[in-house]
């Protein structure tokens, strides 16, 4: 049977508080579970306790193979328990494809523009030099 450390929602509409429960894997989020073993409010500033967690049966259950999902590996992270590998996407803070399109077609407009002026102004300044020698 796999297990896992997950969250299990409880309170009201728009006021979450969630209870981290060891369950099996196939039950549904907040449905059976076998040990609740902490508790996440996230309605507390952040400088209040939100998390309370049953260190022992935390311990117990990862060695028994529970495996804990992503937002509570975090929080036994901060609390010292489990660590949790550091993740690197560099790609994260980049625009999407579509707006790196428009981006290149703005640039290129630009350019486009910046040229042609060049060229209005090249052109403007070599008809006043002939002007001025013919005069």
């Amino acid at each position: 049977m796999p297990l896992k450390m997950r969250l299990a929602r409880a309170g009201s509409k728009k006021r979450p508080y969630y209870h981290i429960v060891v369950a099996d894997a196939r039950s549904p989020r907040d449905g059976r579970f076998i040990e609740q073993i902490g508790s996440w409010n996230p309605m507390l500033p952040k400088d209040a306790e939100r998390v309370a967690l049953k260190e022992d049966r935390i311990k117990h259950w990862l060695s028994e193979g529970a495996q804990p999902t992503d937002r509570v590996l975090r929080f036994l992270d901060k609390a010292g328990i489990a660590s949790r590998p550091e993740r690197k996407n560099p790609t994260k803070g980049l625009p999407g494809k579509k707006a790196q399109e428009r981006e290149a077609e703005r640039k290129q407009r630009e350019e486009d523009a910046a040229a042609a002026a060049a060229e209005a102004a090249a052109a403007g300044s070599s008809e006043a030099a002939s002007e001025e020698a013919g005069a």
